[in-house]
């Protein structure tokens, strides 16, 4: 996991009005560090449209994520904190403060990945190292040093 992440993919304290606004402001570091393309976050707002909020995977956590033929260029996955979190549809884990986009470029690629972000997201002292970390800098180190330690 910690060789998808790195800062450019970090934001925190990040503003957004809704859900869809904080897909859009998640994605965009993926989109400027050319891992996915401008169509990525329309493909994944859709898919929540259509399947409902799939992307919420944890209480207060989204894995905004598309398919890889969706504007997957590589393989990333990112960290935005949102300022004041929003509300997905998800009865079991809204509201989302901490979204993790991810791309990938096949279907399985990324599955080691995700299984140790699920560890991670099992964590509680997890989020409070997050909360604790004040630049995209400490948050990689958050990530890197609880991954390894999962």
């Amino acid at each position: 996991m910690t060789d998808l992440l790195d800062e450019r993919l970090v934001c925190l304290e990040v503003a957004a009005s809704d859900w869809e606004e904080a897909v859009r402001v998640s994605v965009r570091p993926l989109v400027d560090a050319e891992m996915v393309s401008e169509a990525y976050a329309d493909a994944i707002i859709r898919g929540v449209r259509e399947m409902g909020p799939y992307v919420v995977v944890a209480p207060h956590v989204a894995l905004p994520h598309a398919r890889p033929e969706c504007g997957a260029l590589g393989n990333a996955l990112g960290v935005v904190t949102l300022q004041g979190p929003v509300t997905f549809g998800s009865e079991e884990n809204d509201p989302v403060r901490y979204l993790f986009p991810l791309s990938a470029t096949d279907n399985d690629g990324h599955l080691g990945a995700l299984q140790e972000l699920v560890e991670l997201l099992g964590r509680p002292e997890f989020f409070e190292r997050l909360d604790g970390a004040k630049t995209p800098a400490e948050v990689v180190e958050v990530v890197r040093s609880m991954a390894g330690g999962a």
